[in-house]
C-alpha cells in the first residue's frame, strides 16, 4: 500500500532552450497554485520585479537562469515540487544533475523557433533514464509555425511519439485560447500577464450556441476540422506509454498571457508519476520502503548574501525525513543530524519538520557534502548520479588582489564544489585551472567571486580542449606516466589525476604510446 503522502507528490523539472519561456511558465504554475499573487517579467528592463525563481543577482541583471531553483506548492490536494533549470547550454551540467532528482519533465518548445539544438541534448538525457515527458508549446500568441508542422518537427527531431491533449484556437493575433482535448472543455480568455484571468466563456461542448457570440464561424469550423484530424492521426493518450517515456502528451498555450496553463497543470497532476524506485550501486531502492534514503544533487553557496551559507539540496528517495534525527553519511562513514532543514519557495525558506519521497529539502552545510552524496538510516548505499563530464574550455586563474588570496581560494573551492565548473590543480606551483563547458560560466564565477567573496580574479586562456581521467592497473606505470606528462596533469576535486590535451589527436597519440594507462571521458570510472 503506497503511503498517501508519497502518492500526492509530483516532482518534476521544467527544461528548454534559453528564452523558450521556462521561467515564465514556472511562475505561472506558482500563480495558479496560489503560491504568489502576481507574476513579474524576468527581463532586465524590469529588474525591480524580477522573476520569483531567479534570485541570484547575476540572473536578475541578465534575465537568464543560471542555477536550478527549487519550489514547492499545494494544488488540487497534490504537493507539486518544481525544479526550474538553467536553459543556457553553458550550464547544461547543472540541468543534467537536476534531471537525476526528478520523476518527470515538462519540456518547453517555442512555437516560433521550434526544436533547437539544446532541446535535443536535454531530451537525450531524459532518454538515458526513460523519464516521462510532457511537451508545452509556448508563445502561441506570436506568429509562428503551424501546429501540425510543429508536431511533425518535434516527432522527427526528438524521436518520440506525441499525443496532443490541448489544441490552440487561432495563432498570433487571432489566438483566442485553447481547447482541452483531455477534458473536452473550452475556456476563452482575455490575456492577462500578471493575474489569473477569469474565463470569458466556459463550455464543455463545441456545439454550444453561446460559442457563436465569441468565435467567428470560420474559426469554429477550423477548430472542429483540426480536432477531427488530431483524433484520426494521434488517437487517445496511452498513459502507460507516457510513464515509460515512449509517448509525450502535448499542450499549446501562451505562458505570459496565462493561456493553456491551467489545462496543462490540471492534466499534469492527474497523469504525472508519483515518486518511483531509484537505482543505487548496490540495489534498487523503492519509494515505499520504511527506512529513509536520499541523495545530494546540488550544492549552492550564498543563497542569502547576508549570511555566508552553503546549502545542499537533498532529494528524498524513500522513508520519511525528520528534523533533528541522526542520519548516516555513507561516504564519510559518520552520523549527522539537521536542526534546521529547509523547504523552498524560490528564495522564501521555511523550516521543515518532516519530508517524504519526492520532496527536496535544503540542508545547511559546512563543507561536509559533495554532489552525489547519499544519506541513509545506516545502510551502505550510493545512488547513481550524473558524473562530471569532460570540459571544453580551460583557463588558469590569476589573482588580481594578493591580499585576498584566502578569499579567492575559498570562493574557488566552494563554487567548484557547487558544480558551477570544474577545478584542476596543476604542478609545479599549485596552479588553479578552471574547466568549463561555456564562456558564460567564467563570467558567473568572476562575478560571484567579487560579489560574494570579495576576491578579484582574471582568467587566462589555455590551449587545452580535452580532458581525460587516467587510471592504471599497474600503480608504477601510472606514476611514471604522471611524471613524464607532468605539464599536462591536473588533480580534480577528489585528488584524481586528469590528463589535459590540446586536441583529440594528442589524446590518441598518448593512448598509443602508453597502452597500460586507461583514459576515461567522465569521472565515473570506478
Amino acid at each position: 500500500m503506497i503511503h498517501p503522502e508519497i502518492e500526492k507528490r509530483k516532482t518534476f523539472a521544467i527544461i528548454s532552450h534559453p528564452d523558450a519561456g521556462k521561467t515564465t511558465l514556472t511562475e505561472k504554475f506558482l500563480l495558479f497554485g496560489g503560491a504568489i499573487n502576481t507574476a513579474g517579467a524576468v527581463k532586465r528592463n524590469k529588474a525591480n520585479q524580477s522573476s520569483t525563481s531567479d534570485f541570484m543577482e547575476i540572473e536578475k541583471q541578465r534575465g537568464i537562469s543560471v542555477a536550478t531553483s527549487v519550489m514547492g506548492f499545494e494544488y488540487n490536494n497534490k504537493r507539486i515540487n518544481i525544479l526550474d533549470t538553467p536553459g543556457h547550454k553553458d550550464f547544461a551540467e547543472d540541468t543534467y544533475r537536476t534531471l537525476s532528482a526528478v520523476d518527470s519533465v515538462i519540456l518547453v518548445v517555442d512555437c516560433v523557433k521550434g526544436v533547437e539544438e539544446q532541446t535535443e541534448k536535454l531530451m537525450s538525457v531524459c532518454r538515458m533514464r526513460n523519464t516521462p515527458v510532457i511537451i508545452f508549446i509556448n508563445k502561441m500568441d506570436r506568429e509562428g509555425k503551424d501546429a501540425f508542422d510543429l508536431l511533425d518537427e518535434i516527432e522527427n527531431k526528438l524521436n518520440i511519439s506525441l499525443c496532443p491533449l490541448s489544441w490552440p484556437i487561432g495563432q498570433g493575433h487571432t489566438f483566442k485560447g485553447v481547447y482541452s482535448i483531455y477534458n473536452k472543455h473550452l475556456n476563452l480568455f482575455e490575456p492577462d500577464k500578471t493575474k489569473i484571468s477569469e474565463p470569458v466563456i466556459e463550455v464543455s461542448d463545441l456545439n454550444d450556441e453561446n460559442l457563436h457570440k465569441f468565435l467567428p464561424q470560420k474559426t469554429l469550423v477550423a477548430l472542429k476540422e483540426d480536432l477531427e484530424l488530431v483524433e484520426g492521426v494521434y488517437g487517445a493518450v496511452d498513459k502507460e506509454m507516457y510513464l515509460e517515456g515512449l509517448l509525450a502528451p502535448v499542450f499549446f498555450g501562451s505562458a505570459i498571457n496565462n493561456f493553456g496553463i491551467k489545462e496543462l497543470l490540471d492534466t499534469f497532476v492527474n497523469i504525472a508519476p508519483s515518486p518511483k524506485a531509484r537505482e543505487a550501486e548496490e540495489r534498487e531502492v523503492l519509494a515505499t520502503e520504511k527506512n529513509f534514503t536520499g541523495f545530494v544533487f546540488k550544492i549552492h553557496a550564498n543563497l542569502d548574501p547576508n549570511h555566508r551559507d552553503r546549502i545542499a539540496f537533498l532529494r528524498i528517495c524513500s522513508g520519511k525525513f525528520e528534523r533533528n534525527k541522526f542520519y548516516f553519511h555513507t561516504r564519510n562513514n559518520k552520523k549527522i543530524k539537521f536542526s534546521n532543514p529547509m523547504d523552498f519557495m524560490a528564495n522564501e525558506k521555511s523550516i521543515v519538520e518532516e519530508a517524504w519521497p519526492g520532496d527536496v529539502v535544503g540542508l545547511y552545510d559546512s563543507g561536509t557534502f559533495k554532489i552525489g552524496d547519499t544519506l541513509t538510516e545506516g545502510e551502505k548505499l550510493q545512488f547513481k548520479g550524473i558524473p562530471s563530464f569532460s570540459p571544453e574550455i580551460f583557463k588558469e586563474v590569476e589573482n588580481r588582489d594578493p591580499l585576498k588570496t584566502k578569499q579567492l581560494e575559498k570562493g574557488l573551492q566552494q563554487l567548484t564544489e557547487e558544480g558551477v565548473a570544474q577545478l584542476f590543480v596543476m604542478q609545479p606551483g599549485n596552479r588553479k585551472v578552471i574547466g568549463a563547458v561555456g564562456d558564460l560560466q567564467f563570467e558567473v564565477i568572476a562575478f560571484r567571486l567579487e560579489h560574494e567573496y570579495g576576491a578579484k580574479a582574471h582568467f587566462r586562456m589555455l590551449s587545452y580542449t580535452r580532458s581525460n581521467w587516467v587510471t592504471s592497473k599497474d600503480p608504477k606505470k601510472l606514476e611514471e606516466f604522471l611524471k613524464r606528462k607532468q605539464q599536462h596533469i591536473g588533480e580534480d576535486k577528489d585528488g584524481n589525476p586528469v590528463y589535459l590535451a590540446d586536441n583529440e589527436f594528442m589524446i590518441n597519440m598518448t593512448m598509443r604510446d602508453y597502452p597500460d594507462i586507461e583514459f576515461h571521458k567522465t569521472s565515473e570510472f570506478k
